[in-house]
């Protein structure tokens, strides 16, 4: 695609192309929210798996901010053609290594399937070769679909109840405007919810710390987290009683596997609860995009923790600044500030009423719709879309000499 001014595809929660400045733009405006700190000795290194969009680009952006991480970050992205953009993701990944340069960072972005063994294998001879032992493994993998290296079977994940039906109020947008629909979800089968555990559950998590330590690539003191999600009773149905909690119960539950095995006495693994957060895997989940708007709306800016608020939050756990916040289940837990009794007695409310509740405080929809768009590029401040913009000409990061 040579120099040309893009203009969105959209439909509905599906968009189609992004925009390279307005990417760019996004990523140096959640590196410009995250505080620096000085940082002195040795930098820790760290492999983040998921490094393109979400917490996992917060984790990683926030840990070169604040501690001076080197290290890897593995992303999925297509390229642009003479046809189409690039992903999106792509383009946040050119601007982290840009922003990694800048500040002295010594950074590695590789674009593969985190979920092949053959990726497993180059990331274990680069860290062998450059970075050495990894202090901190970050997985943050969302997709539809993985893989199993072991057989070759691709496995669907899906997102449904699970033991009957189940109705909901939905957030839809007609040519931006927000109003209430509602979506109905048939139970999954056995079969959906053991492939929805196949792809998003513990076990390539797994496959990842074994191959660490089968290579003695684990550090002193190593740490490994995957980020997980609760939510709230409201979402329940749809998440944390459902496909998708079904898989993230398997990754809890890999976490004490590999704390009991393979990290015995040479590291930690945790899962991290996160708050809620509009991310283009968030779009996916019915019911979601209605809760979060709503949620905002409660909470206002000065309460809404961002995925660099989180991010931030999680490092200082990670390394001694703050005491880990574990529950009951040995979780870290980053969502207090969503699951504040007062705050989801209020959600509770305005979702009793939601067109009612949309009516009265339309601003949590319109802000959940910028950040929604702005994923791909698209309303972010200070980006001119009138410019011509050459999306095929920005290539993914060099590897580092």
């Amino acid at each position: 695609m040579g120099p040309q001014q893009i203009t969105p595809k959209q439909r509905g929660y599906l968009i189609v192309n992004s925009h390279p400045a307005g990417c760019a733009a996004s990523v140096r405006q959640v590196w410009e929210s995250i505080p620096p700190a000085p940082h002195e000795g040795r930098a820790p290194v760290v492999l983040v798996l998921g490094s393109s969009a979400g917490y996992g680009m917060a984790v990683l952006l926030a840990g070169l901010r604040r501690h001076g991480v080197r290290g890897i970050g593995v992303a999925y992205e297509n390229g642009g053609t003479e046809r189409r953009t690039a992903t999106a993701g792509w383009y946040r990944t050119a601007e982290m290594a840009e922003l990694a340069s800048a500040s002295g960072g010594d950074l590695t972005f590789l674009n593969a399937d985190a979920y092949a063994d053959g990726t497993r294998a180059d990331v274990l001879k680069l860290l062998t070769e450059r970075y050495g032992p990894v202090d901190h493994l970050v997985y943050s993998l969302a997709s539809p679909r993985r893989t199993d290296p072991a057989t070759g079977e691709i496995h669907h994940s899906v997102i449904k109840p699970l033991g009957g039906d189940h109705t909901s109020p939905s957030l839809v947008f007609e040519d931006g405007i927000p109003q209430i629909g509602s979506v109905e979800l048939t139970a999954a089968t056995d079969a959906e919810r053991a492939a929805t555990v196949k792809v998003m559950g513990g076990e390539d998590w797994a496959l990842w710390v074994r191959a660490l330590a089968d290579e003695n690539l684990l550090g002193e003191g190593f740490t490994t987290v995957a980020l997980s999600y609760v939510g709230s009773e409201i979402t329940a149905p749809v998440y944390r009683q459902g496909t998708i909690g079904a898989a993230k119960a398997d990754l809890e539950a890999t976490a004490r596997r590999l704390q009991a095995d393979v990290l015995a006495g040479r590291g930690r693994a945790f899962t991290v609860v996160a708050g809620a957060a509009v991310t283009q895997a968030a779009t996916a989940i019915p019911s979601l995009a209605l809760y979060i708007s709503l949620l905002r709306d409660t909470l206002g800016a000065d309460g809404w923790r961002t995925t660099a608020d989180q991010a931030v939050d999680l490092w200082a756990q990670l390394t001694d600044e703050a005491a880990l916040r574990l529950d009951a289940q040995d979780r870290i837990r980053l969502d207090g500030w969503e699951l504040d009794a007062a705050v989801q007695a209020r959600v509770r409310e305005l979702w009793s009423d939601p067109a009612a509740a949309l009516a009265l405080a339309p601003g949590g929809a319109a802000w959940f719709y910028a950040q929604f768009r702005g994923l791909y590029g698209w309303d972010v401040p200070g980006v001119d879309y009138a410019a011509p913009a050459a999306g095929a000409a920005v290539p993914w990061p060099p590897r580092q000499p």
